[in-house]
């Protein structure tokens, strides 16, 4: 019999014999996969919202992304949890007692909001939908079912006149509104979980739920950069062996994508700039305040994650692809490599905050390192492990690829 956390933690020096590093890669991707959820959906809403209309094709995109990724926000905990199934407890008896239950109750707000916009944004597409396949004469047993699912998402509104879809309009805009602040709130309370934690020094901050905050939506719009250049990619290839994709042709898409691209890339340099301040007006403030745990600090900022945190986080995940962005003319090849880069830069600063967290002992005189499990031998290190976060990671994409057959994210370009 082992304790939680025995198999992955290495001691250094003078560690208690209690302690281990409890929280492992599950609780990395937790805030790292609701920061996207956020990020995706602030994206989106600057063009509904702020009438960004240079963004408006990447928006239903973000959006869509948005809301694939939703579901996956919760799996890093359900697999973390020793009895999961108590995890619907969070969601069925809400209350504003505890940091994790008042999530319960802004996750089911957000999901509804989300939802809702969807449905206005997408209405008019299930109504058109919906009638031309009711005037066919002939119905395969798909294309039935397709009536059946499209009749039941148009919830009876039928109406797809000028004026309905000027009300349409308006609601996207207000539902966005709400959303942004909610959608903050949904990633910024795990920010506030870890900086409200006194026991640890590391985390303790009132910094750490507007870092967390910035990050998220640092990581949302690369996110949703990868992915949309990934889309086009797959549209262009399929446009050269068809001769054209959505009415579209390979220079046509070339061209929107190019323009999508770094039009969205100007505002991911805008939130870079502000989450890098925060993170290192963080760490100017611990060194320049020297409180009583800053010593064990110094150690680990500077000694134990020296490497992780300016090296990975900082050189390879914000300044190189600030630097590739930066240089005029920017690619789209350009632009995919400082996306990804960005969401390195974003997954090591969880991996900092979480890991680095407990690197050090509460005797303030020992050390812990992580070793994340790479082959799953036991179920507890594959949820626990590589092959754990690897799960979570993919599922979005999963659920984005159907949830497309619904919500066509490139609606317009194909009805031109």
């Amino acid at each position: 019999m082992y304790v939680h956390g025995e198999i992955w933690t290495a001691k250094e020096m003078f560690v208690l014999p209690n302690e281990f590093i409890y929280w492992s890669i599950q609780i990395v991707m937790y805030p790292f996969m609701t920061g996207l959820v956020a990020g995706a959906f602030v994206l989106s809403s600057l063009y509904h919202v702020f009438g960004f209309t240079k963004l408006k094709d990447i928006a239903r995109f973000s959006l869509v992304f948005s809301f694939a990724l939703l579901p996956v926000a919760m799996m890093p905990l359900m697999l973390h949890l020793s009895q999961p199934l108590r995890g619907i407890n969070v969601l069925m008896t809400p209350h504003f007692t505890s940091a994790i239950s008042a999530f319960g109750i802004v996750f089911l707000t957000y999901a509804c909001i989300v939802a809702s916009e969807l449905w206005f944004v997408y209405r008019k597409h299930f109504v058109d939908t919906a009638q031309a396949l009711k005037a066919k004469s002939t119905r395969t047993t798909g294309e039935n079912l397709r009536l059946k699912l499209f009749s039941v998402l148009t919830l009876g509104a039928w109406d797809v006149s000028p004026k309905a879809l000027e009300k349409d309009h308006k609601a996207v805009t207000v539902l966005a509104a709400i959303g942004i602040p909610v959608a903050c709130f949904l990633h910024g309370y795990a920010g506030f979980i870890f900086g409200s934690v006194k026991a640890n020094a590391l985390w303790m901050t009132p910094l750490m739920p507007v870092i967390f905050i910035c990050s998220a939506v640092v990581s949302g719009i690369a996110l949703c950069i990868l992915c949309y250049i990934a889309t086009m990619e797959i549209r262009k290839f399929l446009a050269r062996r068809k001769g054209t994709a959505g009415g579209l042709s390979v220079e046509q898409l070339k061209g929107v994508e190019a323009y999508e691209v770094r039009t969205s890339a100007r505002y991911l340099l805008i939130f870079m700039i502000l989450a890098v301040t925060l993170e290192l007006l963080d760490i100017i403030f611990r060194g320049y305040t020297a409180v009583k745990s800053w010593e064990i600090l110094r150690s680990v900022i500077y000694e134990i994650d020296f490497f992780h945190i300016f090296i990975l986080q900082f050189g390879l995940g914000n300044l190189v692809p600030f630097i590739l962005l930066l240089i005029p003319r920017l690619t789209v090849r350009r632009a995919a490599i400082a996306s990804a880069l960005v969401l390195f830069g974003v997954f090591m600063m969880r991996w900092n905050v979480v890991i680095g967290g407990q690197a050090f002992s509460l005797t303030f005189a020992g050390f812990m390192h992580y070793h994340l499990p790479i082959i799953p031998t036991t179920w507890e290190t594959f949820r626990e492990g590589l092959a754990g976060a690897l799960l979570v990671i993919t599922t979005p994409f999963v659920l984005f690829y159907f949830l497309n057959k619904i919500f066509p994210v490139f609606l317009e370009e194909e009805a031109h």
